[in-house]
């Protein structure tokens, strides 16, 4: 893989952190979201011949990042163009691609992604909403929480399960469920994280769906699972890293110009050294996160699901200490809201915990890199 970026690459992050600029922290969303479907940056991963920019996560990290850089955000690229859009590229019908992956990509219409239940967080094997077949249509029962962005989608896609005719035994699939399906209610979660989009508990109850729901091959399982979880985990780094940089930019312009006995602070080796080190770290997560872009994009789906793994735990740790000694060196401004850093605290927070937490990421790779037996 290359180590440094192409000439394009170098042209979408100054563009889009031009657009970032524009918009800053108090970004208003529906705005932002339809002037970056306007650039082609929501779609830049999507097919052409579906109105994307035939691009891949590599060109769509990059745009989230530098819009996290520029502390704007928009968590629902992690879900809509980076796991629906690119589940339904792969595996979707000719009809499921010419009816979603134009609208996700000029920003018309959202799609959510539905796969965490109360009783199966980070176990997916243990998912207990089920699909059943009712002649040609399907029947999906079960719960969901933490499922973010639902009030703004058009879909969301579900992750149940179905029978295996052969083995009796349950294997993943995954369902486009209308916003106005009958029987498919939510419930918004009081978080005490403040953010745009919103986390809500879904309840179906025998959601009927058509038979043209079923996005891919029933029998395919954990392959189509993990085409949308992959780019999860390296959207997730990007978001991480973004977050880190916003707030270590402004923990930098700080430093420079906040002067105590005569010389800045940022003269201090006790407040230059931990920035130095937190850039460094951010900048190591991001050269992870860009390999298992790289992979992923070139049909790796083994290598970049290790990569991607690695990417979203380096990237949270990173984003954590960033934000907590750009806070730290800001003193009390730190925690002011004129700063917009003190919120930053609980949102570094969500890069450890989710989609997947730190915790599994190290079985994972203790797991099906080094070899070592399973605790579980």
């Amino acid at each position: 893989m290359p180590t440094t970026e192409t000439d394009e690459h170098k042209a979408l992050r100054a563009a889009v952190s031009a657009l970032g600029k524009r918009h800053g922290r108090t970004y208003d969303r529906e705005q932002l979201w339809s002037e970056a479907a306007k650039l082609g940056y929501l779609g830049v991963n999507l097919p052409e011949a579906y109105g994307g920019g035939g691009g891949g996560i590599s060109e769509l990290s990059i745009v989230l990042e530098e819009l996290g850089a520029a502390g704007c955000p928009l968590l629902m690229m992690v879900v809509s163009p980076a796991i629906c859009g690119t589940v339904i590229a792969r595996f979707g019908t000719e009809a499921q691609k010419q009816t979603w992956l134009p609208a996700l990509a000029d920003g018309t219409r959202t799609m959510a992604f539905g796969i965490t239940e109360p009783d199966a967080g980070s176990n997916s094997h243990r998912i207990t909403t089920t699909a059943r077949k009712d002649g040609t249509d399907w029947l999906l029962t079960g719960r969901k929480v933490f499922i973010s962005g639902v009030d703004l989608a058009d879909a969301t896609l579900i992750v149940g399960r179905t029978e295996d005719s052969r083995t009796g035994r349950l294997k993943p699939c995954l369902f486009i469920v209308p916003r106005d399906a009958p029987g498919f209610t939510r419930r918004r979660i009081d978080m005490e994280l403040q953010a745009v989009e919103k986390q809500f508990e879904l309840t179906l109850d025998d959601v009927r769906l058509p038979a043209d729901a079923l996005v891919g091959d029933e029998d395919a399982g954990l392959l189509q699972l993990f085409a949308g979880l992959n780019p999860e985990r390296i959207m997730t780094a990007a978001f991480a890293i973004g977050m880190g940089r916003y707030a270590l930019a402004r923990a930098i312009e700080y430093a420079r110009d906040r002067t105590v006995w005569d010389a800045p602070i940022g003269a201090h080796q006790a407040i230059a050294h931990p920035l130095a080190q937190a850039h460094i770290d951010l900048e190591l997560a991001r050269l992870m996160m860009q390999k298992a872009a790289y992979l992923y994009d070139a049909g790796d789906d083994a290598g970049a699901g290790e990569a991607a793994n690695m990417a979203k735990y380096a990237a949270g740790e990173a984003c954590v200490r960033a934000v907590d000694q750009s806070v730290h060196t800001l003193g009390g401004n730190g925690l002011t809201r004129e700063f917009g850093l003190a919120s930053l605290i609980t949102a570094a927070r969500v890069a450890r915990i989710a989609p997947v937490s730190r915790e599994m990421i190290l079985n994972y790779v203790s797991h099906q890199t080094l070899g070592l037996p399973k605790s579980y």
